[in-house]
């Protein structure tokens, strides 16, 4: 079974799609899959259909659900000529939920782990060639937001923040990585996308004003602390973080040509980071 739930939603049983059109059977494969080769329970399901006041009908109407999902199983599996599973073998009923059994499959989501893995122990090791690649091959597994054409419940939705913040976590050290070997310039017109995106995203900025500073544009590094301060100040009531002062203030003591070296001590966030930067004068 091949899994890819970052962007739009496709399950497919050896090469042919078992993916619903209708919403709600979409929903529970989108769980079942995320979660694929573990058990789902029956409650996490119905809270993802229903929310907290699911209907009487709650149980019955998702074991119909799970039908409809074995029925385009049972076709993907007939189709193939595949004889050996059936059904039940793929979308297993156990005690207390379902299990879709991927079968030693592929899964976007974990390969992206695995490679965002590898990336993140070549940052702690110091190869930042190596780290840049894997995570740039990890992100590219994203074709778009996770589940981007489900219409979520609580649980997909939970998950989907999960996903996008793992995603935002990899992309910081991937361009962690790439100042790390000098690519500022490289780096310029995506962080100037990242942070008019992502406007109160401490990390983003600062990896923004270090890349403009090390490309000679002080004024312009500046400037983007500022409006992130005005955008803080204003939306969170907020001052920007001790860390991102201390950029400031190194960029401000560094002369224009005066070009340094992060040090970064990273830490995790979904809004304001809590990074330190410390510029050192070339």
């Amino acid at each position: 079974m091949d899994i890819d739930v970052l962007g739009a939603l496709a399950v497919r049983e050896n090469g042919i799609s078992i993916t619903p059109t209708a919403p709600k059977p979409r929903q529970v494969l989108a769980l079942l899959a995320l979660h694929a080769d573990q058990v789902v329970p029956v409650s996490a399901l119905i809270e993802e259909l229903w929310g907290s006041m699911p209907p009487r009908s709650a149980r019955t109407t998702l074991q119909t659900y799970v039908l409809q999902l074995r029925a385009l199983i049972a076709t993907a599996l007939e189709g193939n000529g595949d004889e050996d599973r059936t059904a039940k073998d793929v979308l297993v009923t156990l005690p207390g939920g379902y299990l879709l059994n991927s079968d030693r499959g592929t899964s976007d989501v974990r390969e992206f782990d695995r490679l965002a893995g590898m990336g993140y122990r070549a940052m702690d090791a110091g190869d930042y060639p190596v780290a840049a690649q894997r995570l740039r091959e990890a992100l590219a597994l994203w074709s778009g937001p996770a589940f981007a054409d489900v219409q979520g419940g609580v649980q997909l939705d939970m998950e989907t923040r999960r996903l996008e913040e793992t995603r935002l976590c990899a992309l910081d050290q991937r361009i962690e990585a790439d100042l790390k070997l000098g690519r500022h310039r490289e780096l310029l017109a995506e962080l100037t996308v990242l942070v008019s995106r992502y406007r109160t995203h401490e990390n983003l900025h600062g990896q923004f004003m270090l890349a403009l500073h090390r490309s000679g544009r002080r004024g312009e590094a500046l400037d983007v602390f500022q409006r992130l301060r005005a955008t803080l100040v204003r939306d969170l009531g907020l001052e920007p973080s001790t860390a991102l002062r201390r950029l400031q203030r190194s960029i401000l003591m560094a002369g224009p040509e005066g070009v340094g070296k992060p040090a970064v001590v990273a830490g995790a966030g979904t809004g304001t980071a809590v990074r330190a930067e410390r510029l050192v004068r070339a």
